[in-house]
């Protein structure tokens, strides 16, 4: 996958269009994130103890990586994204200011 943990996203299609976030977490082998903000869904908690209250959560949800695109934090734009080698790690390149991500 091209985006990782913490980048910085847009979302290009869906209910959030237009919307961005901070990936929190990455699940490359079914092509998913979590964005931060993005996607919420409910969950029905049971109360385990007095101190630990049941009730409805609200958290994240995961997005398909297809429906997102990284913002660089070079150009600030929503990119493309190329792999390229340096030094025998490979390393991502802003399509557009030709910039290193990381």
């Amino acid at each position: 996958m091209k985006i990782k943990k913490n980048d910085t996203v847009k979302v290009i299609s869906g209910e959030y269009k237009g919307k961005t976030g901070k990936v929190l977490r990455v699940f490359p082998r079914k092509g998913m994130l979590i964005v931060e903000g993005i996607n919420f869904q409910k969950k029905h908690m049971r109360a385990r103890s007095a101190e630990e209250p049941g009730g409805i959560l609200h958290r994240e949800g995961a997005i398909s990586a297809s429906n997102v695109m990284l913002i660089c934090p070079k150009c600030r734009n929503t990119v493309k994204v190329s792999i390229s080698r340096v030094r025998d790690m490979r390393a991502r390149k802003c399509k557009k200011c030709k910039e290193m991500i990381d």
